[in-house]
């Protein structure tokens, strides 16, 4: 690994507006972004192509009124924070559609987008931050499907036009890989330096339904990995629904130094009619996200999979 990670980091001021919200109040994230995608019933021509329909991140550029209708949906119930369409923005899951060159582009249109419409609805008292997100992509170096190099120069290049395009912070989330999360936060303190400027960075691991990460790492594990890379949040997202996060939430509770995240999808999937159907209610999402606050000090909740405004609305009126 050329680009190990090596204390000590460029850090955010412990004045960061993102980081001083979090120790003043329970920030809420939006939802989910697929799921919600699905209910606008775009076609293909929305996407600019046959061959792009299913690419979510071309939306940024295609049609990027359905992108800002998105953020708008949720910051219209009231959330603190959205997260950039820029789940799968990187060269390595680019590739499969053919357009790995237009990484930047992408990267910075979805910061673009997302600040803009944040900025709308922020007041003095009442900011509003863009996440920029960056998923765990389809090739992972723990299975030799791709140098811990070439995919951690791939997020450089999509965190680097996050930052461009002002996001208040990187969001490092769904990580069942550990050291695909590794190539992620290298290349988002590569990035910040290249840029000039020093965002927090929210690190989200996925445990399955074992209890585990996808390879069998134990949370333990992941805690002690994750905490010394230059990282400022950590927590869970996606994968299961938040019955299954208690055992790994106090884990993180009481072994993780840092303020804590938790994302849950809306309960478990089922397939109807062709589409993942989410039966969690937003009541229930709303009950258990207020107790993993109450109980474990869970500092930013929100949702993952099959989330719609509709239960973010109900989070934030508990």
């Amino acid at each position: 690994m050329n680009d190990a990670l090596r204390p000590p980091f460029a850090r955010p001021s412990s004045d960061d507006p993102y980081l001083r919200a979090l120790r003043e109040r329970v920030l809420i994230f939006d939802g989910a972004t697929g799921t919600n995608f699905q209910l606008q019933n775009l076609t293909a021509h929305d996407f600019g192509s046959s061959a792009l329909e299913g690419c979510n991140e071309i939306l940024s550029v295609a049609k990027p009124a359905a992108v800002e209708s998105l953020h708008r949906s949720f910051l219209d119930v009231g959330v603190d924070v959205i997260e950039t369409n820029s789940f799968g923005t990187f060269s390595v899951v680019l590739a499969e559609y053919g357009i790995a060159e237009r990484t930047h582009e992408l990267a910075l249109a979805a910061a673009n987008i997302a600040r803009r419409v944040a900025d709308e609805y922020a007041s003095p008292n009442s900011p509003r931050f863009v996440a920029g997100s960056m998923g765990p992509g389809t090739k992972f170096p723990t299975l030799g499907q791709i140098s811990y190099d070439d995919l951690s120069a791939s997020y450089e290049e999509l965190a680097y036009g996050l930052l461009e395009g002002g996001v208040d912070l990187l969001l490092v989330e769904t990580m069942f890989d550990l050291l695909s999360g590794k190539a992620a936060i290298a290349a988002c303190h590569r990035a910040m330096a290249r840029h000039g400027r020093i965002v927090p960075i929210q690190a989200q691991v996925t445990i399955e339904l074992t209890g585990r990460m996808l390879p069998g790492t134990e949370i333990g594990a992941a805690i002690t990995a994750l905490s010394p890379l230059g990282i400022d949040v950590l927590g869970l997202n996606c994968a299961t629904g938040p019955v299954e996060m208690y055992e790994p939430l106090r884990t993180l509770s009481e072994a993780a130094d840092l303020p804590l995240s938790c994302l849950p999808n809306a309960g478990l999937p089922s397939v109807v009619e062709g589409r993942m159907h989410y039966d969690l209610t937003p009541e229930a999402l709303a009950e258990h996200l207020s107790r993993f606050v109450s109980e474990y000090g869970v500092q930013a909740v929100g949702g993952c999979c099959g989330c719609t405004p509709a239960h973010l609305q109900k989070v934030i009126e508990a």
